[in-house]
């Protein structure tokens, strides 16, 4: 399949720049697969979609404040460096601006000497490893020092930091947030779970990845990057007998999408039961894929072209979706991680 495939209009001021004051009012466009009607309603609307026995799934990740903005040691050049693996021992995987003179033993002061960092090796694409050097706590210093990877799509500067997390971010780790994720507000969810749906958590660590553009011209030649998954006992537990009793399991975000994916690939037996399992994934999902977990999708409206709208394209089909989106431009929704979202609901044709 071609890349292009993928391409729609998108008018640059539906690009949401901004959160909405309240996380719940966001627009809603329900999609349903049996009958292709398109429904037109508010986030917390989505409570009426799920049903007692259903589960679920949201990704408790936490985005770090992973943007780094320092200065070469010795020549004061401005350095812009962010964060997008922790491999350990002090030592991540960044993707830095300008990177053609970061070359393996240079320096980067940030804050007045409060951290340092010294490229180690060139990876692919061109990320440099920097190994870090500070005194203190890492989270704190870092909490000090770093600043929110906002999307560069995103030009206005994010007033609430806590508005680029979800509400129940729980384990630090993301380069970006899981943005289906952010609609949610505690008053939801727990309406939610007293209507008696289960809610399970899993971590995915969202990385740049994600978002890069699709480089090659056959979707089938992309590559995704890896990015760390964590699913415990609890929650297998909770999606087995969500299964068993015949209810639905919905998936918050094409990350928890990816990563019960993942798990359903490696860690399910011929019963149909998962297991708790954690490691590394590339799982690159586009038309033709056959969904083994997920049942219902609530997502975000995607860049054209990228890898998030062929995973969407693969549980629904492209024509719809793009003539969803089509509808969505017309509509005037609001696109990207603070936009507005989409519910993919009943059973494919």
């Amino acid at each position: 399949m071609d890349v292009s495939d993928f391409n729609y209009d998108l008018p640059q001021e539906l690009i949401a720049q901004d959160p909405l004051e309240k996380r719940s009012e966001s627009r809603l466009m329900v999609l349903h697969r049996d009958t292709d009607e398109i429904e037109h309603k508010i986030f917390k609307d989505i409570i009426d979609y799920l049903n007692p026995g259903d589960c679920l799934v949201i990704n408790d990740t936490k985005v770090i404040p992973a943007r780094l903005l320092g200065e070469k040691e010795g020549t004061g050049a401005a350095i812009e460096v962010l964060l997008l693996k922790n491999k350990g021992d002090n030592v991540w995987e960044t993707l830095v601006k300008p990177g053609k003179k970061m070359k393996p033993g240079a320096r980067v002061l940030f804050g007045d000497g409060l951290l340092t960092g010294e490229v180690i090796d060139v990876v692919e694409e061109g990320n440099r490893l920097i190994k870090f050097s500070y005194e203190g706590i890492w989270e704190e210093v870092l909490d000090k020092l770093g600043e929110m990877p906002l999307p560069p799509y995103i030009t206005h500067k994010l007033q609430d930091k806590d508005r680029y997390q979800t509400v129940y971010a729980t384990h630090s780790g993301s380069a970006a947030a899981p943005t289906a994720g952010l609609h949610f507000t505690p008053e939801l969810l727990k309406a939610i779970e007293d209507k008696g749906v289960n809610i399970a958590r899993l971590t995915l660590h969202v990385g740049l990845g994600t978002f890069r553009p699709v480089k090659v011209d056959k979707i089938e030649d992309h590559h995704m990057h890896s990015e760390f998954y964590m699913l415990d006992e609890k929650t297998a537990e909770i999606i087995n007998t969500t299964r068993q009793n015949g209810g639905k399991i919905i998936a918050v975000g094409t990350t928890s999408t990816r990563t019960l994916e993942t798990v359903a690939g490696i860690a399910m037996d011929e019963a149909g039961n998962i297991k708790a399992c954690s490691g590394w994934t590339d799982i690159f999902i586009y038309p033709g894929y056959k969904f083994k977990l997920v049942d219902r999708l609530i997502t975000n409206f995607h860049l054209p072209e990228s890898t998030l709208i062929m995973l969407v394209s693969a549980f629904y089909d492209r024509e719809n979706v793009l003539k969803a989106y089509e509808t969505a431009v017309q509509e005037k929704y609001r696109f990207f991680s603070f936009g507005d979202a989409m519910f993919i609901t009943g059973d494919k044709k």
